[in-house]
């Protein structure tokens, strides 16, 4: 590292947990973020100004004037430009050294499972129940650690599943059932959820890349943000999740 380098980030390497040997893992880290929005925001500046070298980025919408209550890295004169190019350009005002790959695209198939291949870690920020599942399906093939949010009315949820044969995916917390979760456009949500959950993933990605501390591995941490109560819910591996089970089962013994 340089000089600014120590400087810009001379706050967390002071940290006994992070030191130079953790912040130079951030800045040789690569980080999937899937939806620029109300959760991907917040998670892309804050890993931005923490120092991650390189965040990849996907989203296929449009700024949009209602999406400005909430989603932190546009504004008023973003709107009718792309998500991505707009987060890109507010991450780079923040911290220029980060790379940026800002991708107008709905990330799935195989573009999603080769993204994910890549990457050192996924943060999905979407709100599609379809894309959901099939990024965890993605990250569980190749046993890449997933940071999972939702927010929505006054609630909010994260947890990681960190792609290992003993730990639940997403899949094992939801089962598929062909209903669309719900979602911020048909419920509403209050601003400064999103801005707390898409927080928190990306302190669990810094957490991850630095390998420090305990991650929500295993556990789902959910907000009531009208009472400010926080509670978690303990996760187990559903031993015949369609997802994950077939990838931990052990190899049958030679006779």
């Amino acid at each position: 590292m340089n000089d600014d380098q120590l400087l810009r980030y001379s706050r967390q390497i002071m940290l006994p947990q992070v030191d130079i040997e953790g912040q130079e893992k951030l800045l040789a880290a690569k980080i999937l973020i899937i939806g620029a929005g109300g959760l991907g925001s917040p998670a892309a500046l804050y890993l931005a100004a923490a120092g991650v070298g390189s965040l990849i980025i996907y989203d296929d919408d449009e700024v949009d004037l209602s999406n400005l209550q909430r989603q932190i890295s546009h504004y008023t004169n973003d709107i009718g430009t792309d998500k991505v190019i707009s987060t890109q350009e507010t991450v780079n005002k923040i911290n220029p050294e980060v790379k940026v790959r800002a991708v107008k695209q709905r990330l799935q198939g195989v573009m999603l499972a080769q993204e994910v291949a890549a990457a050192d870690l996924v943060l999905d920020c979407t709100d599609n129940f379809s894309t959901r599942f099939a990024i965890n399906a993605a990250c569980v093939q190749h046993q890449t650690a997933l940071v999972s949010g939702a927010a929505i009315r006054f609630d909010g949820q994260v947890s990681v599943f960190n792609g290992t044969d003993e730990a639940p995916c997403y899949n094992c917390l939801y089962a598929e059932t062909g209903e669309e979760l719900q979602n911020c456009a048909l419920n509403g949500v209050i601003s400064p959820l999103t801005g707390i959950i898409g927080s928190i993933q990306a302190l669990e990605a810094m957490k991850l890349v630095m390998g420090v501390g305990e991650v929500l591995s295993g556990r789902l941490l959910l907000l009531d943000g009208l009472t400010m109560q926080w509670n978690e819910m303990k996760l187990r591996k559903n031993l015949t999740c369609p997802t994950c089970a077939l990838t931990s089962l052990p190899c049958p013994e030679e006779p």
